[in-house]
């Protein structure tokens, strides 16, 4: 969970304050502490705020919905537009241009050691985060942080053949790591959201103005509730026999 403020005036997006807890059952109690101590710290209000950027999963089904809530009601009060981002788009953002030629440390190898194969601002990436049930959400992107495809869910072991042909170099996320050798990918230390790469994600449409998608929640996933089917019907021979 993160929450915090940007700055986009000109360069790229630039982090005033920022709040980050990884729990993924604390959205509920923090999400709106979380970001009201950022903006504090930052020197601002909630109003000076000229549009707001939500994660919009894949993930879980209580927190994207007490993220993407939290943000429609705060545009709503702010009057302001929500922009929302899937969060797989913003882990691959956040990754710096030339971060192989600028020497970014691998999650796996030796303390200090940079990370090649790629030239500098051509980094094609995997994002794989948790899914839980032993899967992953995952998604591609070309050097232009384009998604190639997805996002999906898989097994790990399934992802090799899905990715194969994309010619990716790193892979990020914080499923990266732990599934190294099954990917095959070396991995950039780029493991969650944040408030930056939500909103380098969303740049274009908040330079441009453009209008807001709607604030669909990612999945992914068919509900395990299901609606229940209709009441069976009893005919007169079902109810012979019966006091």
């Amino acid at each position: 969970m993160t929450a915090g403020l940007v700055a986009l005036d000109g360069g790229g997006p630039r982090p005033l304050a920022q709040r980050v807890t990884v729990n993924a059952r604390a959205h509920g109690e923090l999400l709106t502490p979380h970001l009201m101590a950022a903006v504090a710290e930052a020197g601002h209000r909630l109003a000076d705020a000229d549009a707001i950027v939500v994660g919009s999963g894949p993930g879980p089904f209580t927190g994207l919905r007490a993220g993407m809530v939290t943000a429609a009601a705060l545009g709503q009060a702010l009057d302001v537009p929500v922009h929302p981002v899937c969060s797989l788009d913003a882990i691959a953002a956040a990754v710096p241009d030339g971060a192989a030629g600028q020497g970014v440390v691998a999650d796996i190898g030796e303390p200090g050691a940079a990370v090649s194969g790629a030239s500098a601002g051509g980094l094609r990436l995997l994002v794989a985060t948790d899914a839980r049930r032993k899967e992953v959400y995952w998604a591609a992107y070309g050097a232009d942080r384009e998604r190639l495809t997805g996002p999906h869910v898989h097994r790990p072991a399934d992802v090799p053949a899905e990715i194969d042909g994309l010619d990716l170099d790193f892979a990020v996320g914080e499923m990266a790591a732990p599934h190294r050798e099954v990917f095959g990918l070396d991995v950039l230390g780029t493991e969650y959201p944040t408030p930056t790469g939500l909103v380098a994600a969303a740049r274009h449409d908040l330079q441009s103005g453009a209008e807001p998608t709607p604030p669909v929640p990612m999945y992914l996933r068919r509900p395990d509730a299901t609606a229940p089917g209709p009441r069976k019907q009893v005919s007169p021979d079902d109810r012979r026999g019966t006091a």
